[in-house]
């Protein structure tokens, strides 16, 4: 693609938010901090009690089901693993608190991201905007029906984002986009951070060396191996519940800060079942890409890089920081790592 100075303007304009929603690729798709700049309802609290019964049911059945923070002990190692929520909430103080006494005895941190990931993926954003726009296929208008591409259109004019230029996202990555909500990437453009972020910070403070658990690109090429068709099944998932998207918001916050990680995905998939538009056995598949693209494939790459932090600690914790949603469930960080031999506790 040549990239003119409209481009280039445009690119500047949008790449902070988009290094942000690349490394916020959890949650749900994403979601942004309930108070401070996000108000809504709480649509779990809203479900009928039958159902909310139903999925409070299914969520707790997953393995670690219920917590923010654990404990990963063998032979003489320990990994404290801290689920987070990247964005902003007055809530994460009580969090850092209790995680202060840890990183004043760790060997070193790992996130998904450090500042040096996110500044290369920002200039790599800048010389390679393939990654999230198809230069030489069918624009979004002309994948989809027009109905839909008017309702995409509403979406990115929410958030801020030029449709001329979003019209040439890559489906998959427009999804991503209207997943997160207006409030989100407001509070984004502000300067507001969220635990991860918080956690560096402190262990800046402390000279303690940062690792990253995966590369910064990471993010952009989740869904390479997908069809087109895939692609824009997500798209028009996501496209479903686009009017309740500052809601989910609230919502999915508010359960974070219950500890209910696993909710927050059963709650996800209830919402997406809800979607009449789609066939069932779409969104089937569009539940099961999503988990295993955005959660299992990336926790599976993680425990090796775990495993080696902990390996070099000489007998002091390691800290890991890492999206809630990757903590919970069959394919989660501590029930691999406890198919490996580690004890797992609550911290």
């Amino acid at each position: 693609m040549r990239i003119t100075r409209l481009w280039k303007n445009a690119l500047r304009r949008i790449a902070t938010p988009c290094v942000s929603l690349s490394l916020a690729l959890v949650l749900g798709l994403g979601n942004a901090q309930a108070q401070g700049h996000c108000e809504g309802v709480d649509l779990i609290a809203q479900m009928p009690a039958q159902e909310r019964a139903r999925i409070t049911e299914i969520a707790h059945a997953a393995p670690y089901a219920q917590g923010l923070l654990w404990r990963a002990t063998r032979d003489g190692q320990e990994v404290v693993i801290a689920g987070t929520y990247h964005f902003d909430d007055p809530r994460h103080s009580a969090l850092v608190n209790r995680l202060l006494p840890v990183l004043d005895q760790a060997a070193s941190v790992l996130v998904e991201a450090r500042p040096k990931e996110e500044a290369q993926l920002k200039s790599e954003l800048m010389s390679r905007p393939d990654l999230m726009f198809d230069p030489d296929g069918p624009t979004l208008p002309e994948l989809l029906p027009e109905p839909d591409w008017r309702r995409l259109r509403e979406a990115f004019e929410a958030r801020g984002i030029p449709p001329v230029f979003a019209a040439k996202f890559k489906p998959w990555y427009a999804a991503i986009t209207i997943s997160m909500s207006p409030c989100a990437l407001r509070a984004i453009s502000e300067g507001a951070i969220g635990l991860d972020k918080k956690i560096v910070a402190a262990a800046e403070a402390r000279n303690l060396p940062i690792r990253a658990l995966e590369p910064y690109d990471t993010a952009f090429h989740l869904f390479d191996d997908i069809s087109e068709a895939d692609q824009r099944d997500l798209l028009r998932g996501a496209l479903a519940v686009e009017g309740k998207s500052d809601d989910m918001t609230f919502t999915l916050a508010n359960a974070y800060f219950d500890g209910e990680t696993r909710l927050i995905w059963a709650f996800s998939d209830w919402l997406a079942r809800q979607d009449k538009t789609l066939p069932p056995e779409v969104i089937e598949k569009q539940l099961e890409l999503s988990e295993e693209k955005l959660m299992v494939e990336r926790n599976r790459a993680w425990i090796p890089v775990i495993e080696a932090a902990s390996a070099t600690s000489q007998g002091k914790p390691v800290l890991m920081a890492a999206g809630a949603l990757h903590l919970a469930g069959e394919g989660g960080v501590l029930n691999l790592l406890a198919a490996r031999g580690w004890a797992i506790t609550p911290y």
